[in-house]
């Protein structure tokens, strides 16, 4: 197959939703029908024993949340398949936000009873901001919800979206019978028996007119479809694939994933609509996929993929050329070549070695601390690609140890945790302490577990009262300002993992008269200025 055919195969996509509207369900569902398992696991379910493939971290199987990105590959169709499974709790929004980097559309799923939810908005506005191309499915559809034409109203109001129904449901909840796909133009009937396999038997119908519909969901229903059918083609624009691909269009398809309903329509349609990898931005100048040199950056990092061989990965996606194995590539920050015999791809925490990857692919490279999100490697080019968010913690607590004993894997796996930008680590001038800093308050506990089943360390937090950490730069003329800055704010000041100074501020109004008190010292929210 020719280079530009493996390009145009690929179909890299992150699946976004809030918490609990069953993404990583999808996700599961997904690898069912794309052939890549052979049965399904579930997030939380007392039935089902299995667990999700894409929640392979211990604590996300205890706690029945995703807390990390992960990847997974599959063919279907002839088309090479890369999902990346984001977690929805807002706690870990910033590693969804830079996942969001990585991919070339994104699949939302809303709950058909809660509707748009607050996490999904913000994810939402990510999308648009980048424009990437979206579909929505609305999830849950076996059980009670909102009403089909509020739901997709509250798309367009609350998301700005334009909708275009690809799938309709007949009835919902007790009365849920199966979904009209307006795609391929014919019915499914619902059978609910099977949740972990796909069931042999398909009950579709191919026409709204045949008898056999009435005489399985009744006159009544029929009716009302045939009406909702009239309505969506009234009121409702014609799908227009270049029109979904700018952002201009946002295709809707309805199902249950628990129920493997709905799901083969949702990605029998994705494969043939869905872009495959685009051009990115990079500070220099625009990067296409089918230019011959390679290019890729750095999303995210994971420490301990696999705890028995304290492997550390850094994620790669791929924009341009290929990448191929014991070849030379330039670590642009670093300004050094670097080879790698073993890169990887995924399918969640199991790994094989490629030989030649393209782009829209995501390969694991094995790291001894080199790389830190956002780097960029190429064949030779210096460039940086653009729009690898830095967040500033909201929280912020004392890291104590809590076993003199293993003081040194409690500092390496700190050290670890850090570079995969799960939070971010600050030591004071004054007195050495360490202080750690999150988005969200749920980290903390993420780390004092990994650090214990990892690493074999135990911490303690104490509370902390800063309001915001900021990075200090001098102006040209602001040494005077700045010498006094450090006497008068000393035990405010510490410094990151890179080793650049920073003030913890007490509090917003401690802030501002200190930016007014030193105009000779600049403060910044991110460390990247």
């Amino acid at each position: 197959m020719s280079f530009l055919q493996e390009i145009a195969r690929r179909r890299t996509f992150g699946i976004i939703s809030h918490p609990d509207a069953g993404k990583t369900t999808l996700t599961e569902k997904l690898l069912l029908f794309g052939g890549a398992i052979q049965k399904a696991g579930a997030v939380k379910s007392n039935k089902i024993k299995k667990a999700a493939t894409s929640d392979f971290m211990e604590i996300e199987r205890q706690r029945g949340i995703s807390v990390a990105t992960s990847v997974l590959a599959f063919i279907y169709k002839n088309k090479k398949i890369n999902i990346l499974d984001t977690p929805g709790h807002k706690d870990f929004a910033e590693d969804t936000y830079r996942t969001l980097t990585a991919v070339d559309s994104v699949i939302v799923v809303i709950d058909v009873a809660k509707g748009v939810e607050a996490q999904t908005q913000k994810l939402v506005e990510v999308c648009r901001m980048r424009n990437i191309p979206i579909i929505v499915f609305i999830n849950k559809l076996d059980r009670e919800g909102k009403d089909t034409f509020d739901l997709l109203d509250d798309l367009e109001k609350k998301l700005g979206l334009i909708t275009v129904p690809l799938s309709f449901p007949i009835g919902m909840g007790y009365n849920f019978q199966g979904i009209y796909n307006l795609w391929n133009e014919n019915i499914r009937l619902f059978e609910s028996e099977q949740k972990t396999t796909i069931s042999q038997q398909i009950n579709i119908i191919e026409n709204i007119d045949d008898p056999a519909l009435e005489t399985a969901i009744g006159s009544s229903a029929k009716e009302i479809l045939a009406e909702e059918l009239e309505l969506i083609r009234e009121v409702y624009p014609s799908f227009n694939r270049a029109a979904y691909l700018n952002g201009e269009q946002h295709p809707v398809f309805f199902g249950s994933a628990l129920n493997n309903f709905g799901v083969q329509e949702l990605l029998d349609c994705f494969v043939d609509i869905a872009p495959p990898p685009l051009a990115k931005d990079s500070e220099e100048r625009n990067i296409a996929p089918d230019e011959k040199d390679f290019s890729g950056f750095v999303f995210k990092i994971h420490a301990n993929m696999d705890p028995k061989h304290r492997d550390r990965l850094a994620f790669v996606k791929i924009v341009s050329g290929t990448f191929a194995r014991n070849v030379p590539y330039l670590h642009v920050r670093h300004n050094k070549k670097f080879k790698f015999s073993s890169p990887n791809a995924f399918f969640a925490d199991k790994k094989e070695i490629v030989n030649i990857s393209y782009p829209g692919d995501i390969v694991g490279l094995h790291d001894t601390g080199n790389f830190k999100i956002g780097d960029t490697l190429t064949s030779g080019e210096k460039i940086q690609f653009k729009g690898i968010p830095s967040f500033s913690p909201e929280h912020f607590k004392y890291i104590n140890n809590a076993d003199p004993m293993k003081a040194k894997q409690l500092n390496k796996g700190i050290d670890q945790l850090m570079d995969e930008g799960v939070a971010q680590l600050f030591t004071l001038e004054l007195n050495g302490r360490k202080v750690v800093g999150t988005v969200g308050a749920l980290q903390f506990d993420v780390i004092q577990y990994r650090l214990e089943h990892e690493y074999g360390a135990s911490c303690t937090y104490e509370n902390l009262n800063v309001h915001k950490a900021c990075w200090v730069e001098v102006k040209k003329d602001g040494e005077i300002d700045f010498a006094e800055f450090k006497q008068t704010k000393s035990k405010f000041l510490a410094k990151d993992k890179q080793r650049q100074l920073v003030y913890l501020a007490d509090s917003a109004f401690s802030l501002e008269i200190t930016q007014s008190k030193y105009p000779g010292v600049i403060f910044h929210a991110t460390s990247e200025f």
